[in-house]
């Protein structure tokens, strides 16, 4: 019988990026795999003397260094699409919660002075509760997962356990829930992560490698008060496909093709040369994708190339739509997105995480994205346009979100712990769910941590918000609300 190493062995580069490395296999007698299991849950728990969980609870001042939020907001700007950096900026004034979508950077820099266990995993970066939603798998079946991995490094697990939690107290503020509601979402937010991942630890590997059944997320995490609002997501993530796009944002064309038509700001026309780059550049993509994928994608021709403008937090970014149609004239639509280097990276290093090298940012938004879900996008991959990285996914793949600002108070913490638990498991595919359920424990004294950190992060959250509404109407910074 075998079982993993009990320590990690540390990383490697692998073309280019550092990658935790998979323990070797020791031969065991069976009785000693069950010690094996207990050796790691009991190292897990043996980090609570170095890293107390009650000290998740603390904020440090901001330290005098520290960018204010107007400086921070126009740093992160830089080397994006300059016409587009007011409609940026209009969304995150919008809300508290629309702040904080957009200001990942920042948080994380906040995040660098908190303390961590040193136990790293693939994290999303910016696993706030709007970054959840459905999507399609092959076959078309509906899946809930996280569905945002612009940002996504090897790091600390709490950055994303208390970014999430911040964001359901500012997202229930929002919806008008009162403290105790607010306060209460984060709190079982950090418990379901808590407890999934304890179930995880207990699973045979390969079950906890594919679990939790999406189909049994809503009882297992007990949210059943969401079931009308998932049902309605679902509804309208079931028409939310390629073709209901293409007849939307397409007119035909004389010679029987079909065009983009031009929606500004929002989907935009390009020069003819920029579509030929973009068209030019899946040829590369198509060698980041696995060779059974390529017959299906030889039935489709290229007709049209557009710019499609993006979501809060990724707004100026060049984004591209491409459109393809089969022999029946049917459409695919698929999305060129650039990816830029994760806001988080400059922050690691504080935390005790080496940053590493990433020859392609493209490369490791799709890797770090295939590490964390269950089921990915069976068209994810990465190219190069004009020099600059990309990632290429299908564009509305019946994808569908809930909105967690527009919640009923007795929806939020029923949303909170699912989003938990799909954290957990999401984490558990990098890290050993038997380290950190070591480390978390069976009481509940993570969860009310986490909850003092997310309630006072809300806090300095708005005050920013503050000041970039300051700024903006003193005319600092260029916005365009409502876009």
């Amino acid at each position: 019988m075998y079982e993993e190493h009990e320590k990690y062995e540390g990383y490697e580069e692998r073309e280019g990026e550092r990658i935790p490395v998979v323990p070797g296999f020791a031969r065991r007698t069976a009785g000693a795999v069950g010690a094996a299991a207990q050796s790691v849950k009991a190292r897990g728990k043996a980090l609570r003397d170095r890293v107390p969980r009650a000290s998740h609870a603390t904020l440090a001042p901001p330290a005098g260094e520290r960018p204010d939020a107007v400086r921070a907001v126009e740093e992160s700007n830089r080397g994006r699409v300059e016409s587009l950096v007011p409609i940026r900026v209009g969304r995150m004034v919008a809300t508290p919660f629309a702040f904080l979508r957009g200001a990942a950077g920042l948080m994380a820099y906040d995040l660098a002075g908190t303390p961590v266990t040193g136990v790293g995993a693939q994290i999303c970066g910016d696993a706030h509760a709007a970054n959840f939603g459905l999507y399609g798998d092959a076959r078309g079946r509906l899946v809930i997962d996280l569905n945002d991995f612009d940002e996504t490094v090897t790091g600390p697990w709490e950055w994303d356990v208390k970014r999430l939690a911040t964001s359901l107290v500012l997202a229930g503020r929002e919806a008008g829930a009162d403290e105790d509601v607010c306060r209460a979402a984060a709190f079982d937010t950090v418990g379901a992560y808590r407890r999934t991942m304890r179930l995880l630890a207990r699973m045979p590997a390969l079950d906890a490698w594919n679990a939790i059944a999406d189909e049994e997320l809503v009882s297992y995490t007990d949210a059943r008060d969401l079931l009308g609002t998932l049902e309605r997501v679902e509804e309208k993530a079931r028409a939310n496909t390629s073709a209901r796009f293409a007849a939307k944002s397409t007119e035909e064309c004389a010679d029987g093709g079909r065009r983009f038509v031009d929606a500004p700001p929002v989907l935009s026309r390009v020069p003819d040369a920029e579509a030929a780059a973009v068209a030019a550049s899946l040829g590369e993509y198509l060698r980041t994708l696995p060779e059974d994928r390529l017959p299906l994608l030889a039935r489709y021709a290229i007709h049209d190339v557009a710019f499609r403008v993006v979501g809060t937090g990724s707004v100026g970014t060049r984004s591209y739509v491409v459109l393809l149609l089969d022999h029946r004239g049917e459409p695919l639509v698929l999305q060129v997105k650039e990816a830029r280097p994760s806001a988080l990276l400059p922050h690691l290093p504080r935390a005790g995480f080496e940053a590493p090298g990433v020859e392609h940012e493209g490369r490791r938004v799709v890797l770090g994205q295939k590490r964390m879900q269950v089921v990915s996008d069976s068209l994810l991959g990465w190219t190069t346009v004009d020099g600059r990285p990309y990632q290429v996914r299908q564009f509305r793949n019946r994808k569908g979100s809930v909105d967690p600002a527009a919640l009923a108070a007795d929806q939020i913490d029923d949303y909170g712990r699912m989003t938990g638990a799909l954290l957990a498991r999401a984490h558990a595919h990098s890290a050993d769910p038997r380290l950190i359920a070591g480390y978390c424990g069976k009481n509940d004294e993570l969860e009310e941590a986490v909850a003092r950190f997310a309630v006072a992060y809300a806090d300095r959250t708005e005050a920013d918000h503050t000041a970039l509404v300051a700024a903006v109407r003193s005319g600092r910074i260029p916005a365009e609300p409502g876009v």
